[in-house]
């Protein structure tokens, strides 16, 4: 009797501490889980953090993915952003803690037109006064799960970087070879992740007009550098004379490039190696 009546005390006193607690926490879905709750950003920088693992999908988030066709989406949640100024901003989720990606749109569901899309985050160029729905999703890079600690970022997106290119008017061809060197400097500005120079190059030798073509990588850090580049003949040898080179360089950082063109008459010399 005295064992029985201990049971039923330790099975009462259970129950009062489940009454209290509640039993185990359970992550809420968040306020801002539809376009209907959408989240107003204030003002820039904005960044934010928030568990979307209890995040869902619904036909907006199809209408979206429609678009730019994430290979999978889910635990999608919604923000606002309404710009006092013209500009380009950018969207960044890349530190979240699993395969955030990022849409950004005007309109309402039915008639959404999406500016931006990708992994990561997306920028866009914006109008004063146009709200702008931001959405980040779980785009499944990571292969399974839904969501996680997602991370967001919004502010003004970096200018592209500098970029300088110079094409010198006289350029060596190679007798033996056929090709020609051209030459020239380029600069562009450490802020550029990667930046690259082509040419094409044309002469008219007899009745044939000689085409070639040439690229080279650069280094981006903000120094003049001289630049050489072969360029072989497709369709035969260039010679001494004129020609004429088409000339195109960019250099991008993470959201925009820089870009260089130009067109213009060169001498090519003759020069062995």
């Amino acid at each position: 009797m005295k064992v029985s009546q201990r049971l039923s005390m330790v099975a009462v006193a259970a129950l009062a501490i489940v009454m209290v607690t509640g039993g185990p926490a359970q992550a809420a879905t968040p306020s801002n889980d539809t376009f209907g709750g959408a989240e107003p950003i204030a003002g820039l920088p904005f960044a934010t953090t928030l568990d979307t693992s209890d995040a869902t999908t619904d036909a907006d988030d199809a209408e979206l993915n429609a678009t730019c066709g994430a290979p999978a989406m889910d635990a999608s949640v919604w923000y606002t952003f309404t710009p006092t100024t013209d500009g380009a901003y950018l969207a960044d989720a890349s530190a979240s803690d699993y395969g955030a990606g990022v849409f950004v749109a005007t309109g309402a569901p039915g008639s959404f037109e999406v500016l931006a899309c990708g992994p990561g985050g997306g920028a866009w160029e914006a109008l004063a006064g146009v709200t702008y729905s931001i959405i980040v999703i779980d785009d499944q890079a990571d292969g399974g799960g839904n969501g996680g600690l997602m991370s967001l970022t919004v502010d003004v997106a970096p200018p592209p970087p500098a970029l300088e290119v110079t094409v010198d008017s006289t350029a060596r061809f190679d007798s033996k070879t056929g090709s020609a060197i051209l030459s020239g400097t380029m600069m562009c500005g450490e802020d550029a992740e990667f930046g690259f120079l082509d040419a094409q190059l044309t002469q008219r030798v007899g009745r044939l007009l000689i085409r070639g073509y040439g690229a080279i990588e650069v280094e981006c850090d903000g120094t003049v550098r001289p630049w050489t580049m072969e360029v072989l003949g497709d369709n035969g040898l260039f010679k001494g004379g004129k020609s004429a080179t088409v000339t195109f360089a960019a250099a991008c950082g993470m959201v925009f490039c820089s870009e260089y063109f130009d067109e213009s008459t060169i001498q090519l010399k003759g020069s062995k190696r």
